[in-house]
């Protein structure tokens, strides 16, 4: 390529421009223009703890804060003695604020029917609030508790988000395993958790195929002892290929249609640990 040809070229790595967004849009937003987020931003550095204590008080504490912050970076401590739940912030307060019935969660199957049309769930806040409830007192059941780290290691079904809330919701650390990673993968992450409960999938669907996520799970547990429940959702059927394991292997659907569909909340430090997440 000449030097003429090069100065002509037109570079697309820098944009400048602006689509400002419909004003209707933009009168409902919390941050309404880029002026407004400007002077938020400049508040956050000059009065840090008032403006994140602003924020932190839109969401809901069973006990509230003695400092919003204390210690110095990079081992700072924040809302030092605030407790509250994660999931309660994501449900409950819906709930309780009358929004029980609006639609909290939309999933496609990737899958069309039989019938040829797109195979929708939809979950209200009070169905989800229940499903999470559920299964939270399934894990309870199996002896899981506040600490107690679960992995997760499922396809893209609503269950995998209602596994994350009930985890949430009793104060156990969840360890997400993408659905691509190996058996080896699964081993490393429920050592390095020490885990005692794995939640899966029998299979999942990828661009058509199965993914074999029940025999991941089972070659992984074969080079680990530590895991004593195995929590599986039967999302393929007999198309995944999945072995059963007698007294270690629990299907989701029996669990969760005798569980109670309420779960008090565990009360949760600000600094508790809510999940882990790996790099790749």
């Amino acid at each position: 390529m000449s030097a003429s040809e090069t100065t002509s070229m037109e570079s697309v790595l820098q944009e400048d421009r602006r689509f400002p967004p419909p004003a209707g849009f933009a009168s409902k937003a919390w941050v309404v223009s880029p002026e407004h987020y400007a002077s938020l931003h400049a508040r956050s550095l000059s009065e840090p703890d008032a403006f994140w204590g602003e924020v932190a008080g839109d969401l809901t504490w069973s006990r509230p804060w003695d400092s919003v912050c204390s210690g110095a970076q990079p081992d700072s401590r924040w809302f030092d003695g605030g407790q509250m739940n994660l999931s309660v912030n994501c449900l409950d307060r819906q709930v309780d604020a009358g929004l029980g019935d609006a639609t909290a969660l939309i999933w496609e199957a990737e899958a069309l029917g039989d019938d040829g049309r797109p195979v929708i769930e939809t979950y209200s806040y009070a169905e989800l609030l229940a499903e999470v409830c559920r299964f939270a007192n399934v894990l309870r059941d199996r002896g899981v508790g506040k600490g107690d780290v679960v992995t997760i290691y499922m396809g893209m079904v609503p269950q995998l988000a209602i596994a994350m809330l009930a985890c949430a919701r009793i104060g156990a650390p969840h360890s997400i395993i993408f659905g691509g990673f190996s058996a080896n993968a699964i081993r490393d992450r429920v050592e390095d958790g020490a885990s005692r409960v794995v939640v899966t999938c029998d299979g999942g669907w990828r661009r058509g195929k199965v993914v074999p996520l029940k025999q991941n799970v089972d070659e992984a547990l074969r080079m680990t002892d530590r895991v004593d429940d195995v929590i599986v959702y039967e999302r393929v059927g007999p198309a995944a290929g999945a072995d059963w394991v007698e007294g270690r292997d629990h299907r989701w659907q029996t669990l969760v249609e005798a569980a109670d569909p309420v779960c008090p909340p565990e009360p949760l430090d600000a600094e508790d640990l809510a999940f882990i997440l790996y790099t790749s």
